[in-house]
């Protein structure tokens, strides 16, 4: 016989009395409650404030919109790493653009922003967009690839900047605001974008040289790079030396250079971050990448990397200049035109709302015609 039935039934084998099946009643639920209540948690505490105790992939909850529990704003500072080529500098204006018109709507938590100029000199974009001049890396340093610089800059700016906000979104040039933007972090857990092709585990081999394995597994590193990122300024003013440490390190070792190409200073961001014992929450709503990406559904910005290419028919001709197209690489010696021709019928939401953006901001961007 059970023991524990025997102990509950007494000796006899009588019936309980009303009183103890009352208490009886009252342990159990409490048992019960304790049992489920950490899977019974609202939305709002899905996050940990202990990565090791979170799930990194979590979707922000809807009804926070845009603030914490307790309904007080989260500012996050607007930060982007930029030369003064005019390539850079037309993105600049037209990014601008559309944070100020998202900056005060419902919904915002966006905070000031600063364009982190890594040229060593001030530019003419100074009076239109608020700057702050840090040094490039010294000559040679960055072999070429410039993005090597952003880390760098932006220990510069971390250490020498008055930042008034606690939080940091990490942008670039190339973002394009389709509406105003929450601070999606939550806790101790920045949240960030994931690549596709940021994948780690396929390249365990060369991480574990910038990755040792008493670190951890190759999986703790997340499928990100640095932008966009939104962070603790505290967590970032850690994480940015090693990022800009392994970013140099990466680029100095032939194997790893080669394997990671373009996306190098990516990965490096993702293991310094990994490091640190960072965990990001992983958000794919956070942007949406033209011409892969066809509808807005609900992100929160445009990155406008690659080529959009179509025939007059609406078809997509990626690795072929199409009849229509729109190219940031097309304005390397500086910007696009005003009144941008937009796409044929067929094209998809998400190429046919840049467009139109961009078209809005070089409307109304002062001296957009100056060629800056």
């Amino acid at each position: 016989m059970n023991p524990a039935r025997k102990s509950v039934g007494g000796t006899g084998g009588g019936k309980l009395s009303p009183f103890l099946l009352l208490i009886i009643t009252i342990i159990s639920c409490v048992a019960t409650y304790n049992l489920l209540s950490p899977f019974m948690q609202s939305d709002t505490d899905i996050v940990s404030s202990d990565p090791s105790t979170a799930d990194p992939i979590v979707s922000m909850p809807g009804e926070l919109k845009g603030s914490d529990v307790s309904g007080q704003k989260r500012l996050f500072h607007v930060a982007l790493t930029a030369t003064d080529a005019p390539y850079s500098k037309w993105q600049c204006r037209i990014m601008h653009y559309w944070y100020k018109q998202m900056r005060d709507r419902e919904g915002s938590e966006m905070g000031g922003f600063t364009r982190v100029l890594h040229s060593g000199k001030p530019d003419n974009l100074m009076d239109e967009i608020p700057t702050f001049v840090v040094d490039p890396l010294p000559d040679g340093k960055d072999r070429g690839y410039i993005v090597l610089n952003r880390p760098w800059a932006f220990v510069q700016w971390l250490q020498k900047a008055k930042i008034e906000e606690d939080y940091i979104l990490m942008a670039e040039p190339d973002h394009v605001y389709i509406k105003p933007l929450p601070n999606l972090s939550r806790g101790d857990n920045p949240a960030a974008f994931p690549f596709f092709y940021i994948t780690p585990a396929q390249h365990e081999k060369i991480i574990r040289k910038f990755y040792p394995e008493e670190k951890g597994p190759v999986s703790n590193i997340d499928p990100i790079g640095n932008s966009p990122v939104i962070i603790k300024k505290s967590i970032l003013e850690k994480i940015a030396p090693t990022w800009m440490n392994i970013s140099i390190k990466m680029k100095e070792d032939n194997e790893t250079d080669k394997a990671f190409g373009w996306v190098l200073e990516m990965y490096a961001y993702a293991i310094a971050s990994a490091l640190h014992g960072v965990h990001h929450i992983l958000r794919k709503d956070f942007m949406i990448q033209p011409p892969w990406d066809l509808k807005l559904g609900n992100s929160y910005l445009i990155h406008y990397t690659y080529g959009c290419d179509y025939s007059m028919k609406g078809e997509l001709t990626y690795g072929k200049i199409g009849e229509w197209r729109f190219d940031k690489r097309s304005y390397l010696s500086g910007p696009p035109p005003k009144n941008l021709t937009l796409p044929p019928p067929g094209v998809p939401e998400s190429v046919v709302t840049l467009v139109k953006m961009v078209n809005e901001a070089t409307g109304n961007i002062p001296g957009w015609d100056d060629g800056r």
